[in-house]
């Protein structure tokens, strides 16, 4: 399985679950701005923690046959 095909998986995941967050905003089962409140925070958390890691594997973990552009 590739990368690819995992983070394909993982969106699809995503919207399905906020589909339902919405779902039962509507229909008033759950109160949705303290829910919105925390999904937006914790996404803007995974955010930072992507930022990071993406600039450790291009920085630090580089394959030493590329060559620096």
């Amino acid at each position: 399985m590739t990368v690819k095909t995992i983070v394909s998986y993982f969106l699809i995941l995503l919207v399905l679950v906020f589909t339902v967050i919405a779902i039962l905003g509507i229909w008033d089962v759950i109160d949705l701005d303290q829910v919105l409140q925390k999904i937006l925070s914790s996404l803007i958390v995974i955010f930072a923690a992507s930022a990071v890691v993406l600039f450790i594997f291009a920085v630090l973990i580089r394959d030493p046959g590329e060559k620096k552009e």
